[in-house]
């Protein structure tokens, strides 16, 4: 059986109703953190594995901390690794100081649309990011990926010439590579803090996801957006992620409630994704800002780059990194 479905096959064929009869269950409180605000659909995600445990009345009660009220962004793997913190809307990349191979889970046009994604959940390139997840005391209950784009408060982005000078943030190293090699110059947050760097002139442009740049509202200080189109180079995967010491206190009808309930968030964001990007599209062009899209031999001139930077470095600096990114390519 392919790790990537180890616990959603364990629990899959688990009646929760046959169990009704079984002796009452202990309850247990769970902590959720995510960084965003409860207007972005990665909240809502948290919010539907908490509405379906309350359903399932299995004694499990979920209490969410949104908008990084109970740890900083990049400060949730740890505590979910310990059982510290028991769920987490995170994404991977921002693990990949401990687990450099999740850095290709945010990798220049590695996914190219929703479609891509959705069969790349199913590949040995996602395999093998699980099972370091898994080994790390970490298990995924929902998987995402979100599209994303380029803002710029100066032009628009389809050409890497168009960011040249320019200060830009990236949500992790491999588009900081590529971005650099296109000869912008980089600043590093989080996606919370580009409002307010753009606002500032500290940034001219950054690159995120659809959902962060309307949660964020960034459509207030940019001047165009290049939307994802059929030809995207931005995806990152953000799964929803629960702690292994705190899946393993639970009975097991707790256990398939918490299961049942990651599947029903991941179908329920599986619709969403693609309506995602639309409505950044429709938010941005309701505020006046320019809204593009990349043709293939743009995205294509992109990828040149980040095969040349991006690529090459996480070969070279992560063991089986070469492999690793072969496993994603191989993905049509």
């Amino acid at each position: 059986m392919k790790h990537t479905h180890v616990f959603k096959a364990a629990f899959a064929a688990f009646s929760i109703a046959a169990s009704i009869g079984s002796v009452s269950a202990q309850e247990i409180e769970l902590r959720a953190s995510h960084q965003w605000n409860t207007k972005d659909v990665r909240h809502e995600m948290v919010q539907i594995i908490a509405d379906e445990l309350a359903k399932a009345d299995v004694g499990v009660h979920l209490t969410i901390f949104p908008s990084k009220s109970l740890y900083k962004p990049k400060e949730q793997w740890g505590p979910l690794t310990t059982g510290e913190l028991d769920i987490s809307a995170f994404p991977l990349a921002y693990a990949a100081k401990r687990h450099p191979e999740f850095d290709a889970t945010l990798m220049p046009g590695l996914v190219k649309n929703h479609e891509h994604a959705a069969r790349l959940n199913d590949s040995e390139f996602m395999d093998d990011i699980k099972a370091i997840i898994e080994d790390s005391g970490v298990i995924v209950i929902s998987d995402a990926w979100l599209a994303g784009g380029f803002a710029s408060r100066n032009n628009c982005v389809l050409n890497p010439e168009d960011v040249k000078g320019q200060v830009f943030r990236a949500a992790g190293k491999a588009f900081n590579r590529m971005l650099q090699g296109a000869g912008a110059s980089i600043q590093s947050m989080p996606s919370s803090e580009n409002y307010t760097a753009l606002q500032q002139g500290v940034l001219d442009g950054a690159n995120t996801s659809s959902g962060s740049f309307v949660s964020y509202r960034i459509y207030e200080q940019v001047k165009c957006l290049t939307a994802p189109g059929d030809h995207a180079l931005w995806f990152m995967y953000e799964p929803i992620l629960m702690s292994k010491a705190s899946f393993d206190r639970l009975n097991d009808e707790q256990k398939a409630a918490v299961m049942a309930a990651g599947q029903a968030a991941e179908d329920w964001f599986a619709g969403k994704a693609a309506d995602l990007d639309q409505t950044m599209v429709d938010t941005f062009s309701k505020a006046g800002v320019e809204v593009v899209t990349m043709s293939a031999e743009q995205a294509a001139a992109w990828k040149a780059i980040a095969n040349e930077t991006s690529y090459a470095a996480f070969a070279e600096k992560v063991d089986g990194g070469k492999e690793l990114i072969a496993k994603a390519l191989a993905v049509e």
